[in-house]
């Protein structure tokens, strides 16, 4: 590791995360926007298709945005009003907000203190009679071990949602996380490793979920637009059953299709960069990266770092010192539960989910990174741990 001894205010700031995006991206939007059909349409079933076929699913349904595939899987199993939906609080807030759209109770649940993810032991324990459902989340791109967790909830009759937003590109019992799924949701948002913006994608085992995922997402029609298009038919299309308007742009769609060849690289590089961080961090007592459990492999979407319980220096006051020296870094995952938008849940003590957020921090780690702004960050961390 190269030290560089230059003022911080005359580098440049390193970044958390910037997406990897070129002149393909931008040629495949500008010929979505030239063919003259910018809405839900051909790009998006190619989108689908592609994308299915990356993460072994039999079908994929592309729409808005993550929250909302979580959204329409709930509905789907038939989660409303009354029911009870388990989530880890150790997630962004979206996977709890999916089940108050649906109608149901959001139940927190602890997770495993070194993978961030809900188990049998975790969830157990909160599950009640009119519990319908457990939302697990593959956190920050880490595979929940589902396998464990189905052993619990199959014979109960819950439905299991994958939330998958940061797992693209994961493995889990070596197939691609969203492989033979029976309900999971992948985010396209700009801090995820493939982007078109913002998007989502909602994947499946059953063509007929998929079917009426399509006609939900717009609008409960009977036949698509583009469809329609296609075809050239005049007959009206009929609503069949109230739906929502959760569609993606064709726009979306011809990026999402160009960022996929780009998957294969992203990973094999962030895997890189997060050992190289994993090997020069390993004389700093305590301190712990996130990294493989046993059933699979992490796409290392975020590379957070858990301080130890004695650390020299809070979590606060670490992100400080880094921002002083040009670096940007994030607090950890957050604790769903202990926010005010969830104050009128009963209050429950999460103690691995609570240590998690108040000590953890993601590291800056993407496609781009070079090893001298890695050092950079490397050498900061040492500055203010030791």
């Amino acid at each position: 590791m190269t030290v560089v001894d230059t003022p911080a205010a005359a580098l440049p700031v390193i970044p958390v995360m910037r997406p990897w995006l070129g002149e393909e991206e931008a040629a495949a939007a500008a010929e979505a926007v030239a063919s003259g059909w910018v809405a839900q349409g051909p790009r998006v079933r190619a989108f689908e298709e592609a994308f299915a076929r990356r993460v072994g699913a039999a079908e994929a349904v592309a729409v808005s945005n993550c929250t909302t595939a979580l959204h329409l899987a709930l509905h789907l199993v038939g989660v409303g009003p009354g029911d009870e939906v388990v989530v880890p609080s150790f997630s962004f807030i979206a996977t709890a907000n999916a089940v108050r759209h649906a109608g149901a109770h959001p139940v927190f649940a602890d997770v495993d203190l070194v993978t961030g993810n809900l188990t049998p032991e975790t969830v157990g324990p909160v599950l009640t009679a009119r519990t319908r459902a457990v939302i697990v989340v593959h956190q920050a791109g880490v595979p929940a071990d589902t396998a464990a967790l189905g052993a619990l909830l199959d014979p109960l009759g819950v439905a299991v949602v994958e939330d998958a937003a940061c797992a693209i590109g994961s493995t889990l019992y070596g197939r691609p996380v969203g492989a033979g799924v029976a309900l999971g949701a992948f985010s396209f948002h700009p801090r995820k490793l493939v982007t078109t913006g913002e998007g989502g994608m909602l994947v499946t085992s059953s063509a007929e979920v998929a079917a009426r995922a399509r006609r939900l997402r717009e609008h409960g029609m009977s036949v698509s637009a583009a469809d329609r298009h296609a075809t050239g038919s005049v007959a009206p299309e009929q609503y069949l059953e109230p739906g929502f308007n959760y569609r993606m742009t064709d726009v979306q769609a011809a990026i999402g299709q160009v960022q996929l060849t780009r998957l294969d690289a992203m990973v094999a590089r962030r895997r890189e960069l997060a050992a190289r961080y994993r090997a020069l961090l390993a004389d700093l007592p305590g301190v712990r990266l996130v990294e493989d459990p046993p059933w699979g492999t992490t796409n290392h979407q975020s590379c957070w770092l858990l301080l130890p319980e004695d650390s020299p220096v809070g979590r606060d006051e670490l992100l400080e010192s880094l921002a002083a020296a040009g670096i940007s870094g994030r607090r950890g995952i957050m604790a769903a539960h202990l926010e005010p938008a969830y104050a009128d849940r009963p209050r429950v003590h999460l103690p691995a989910t609570e240590r998690l957020t108040a000590d953890s921090l993601v590291l800056p780690l993407f496609h781009q990174m070079t090893a001298a702004e890695q050092d950079r960050v490397v050498e900061a961390l040492h500055a203010a741990l030791r």
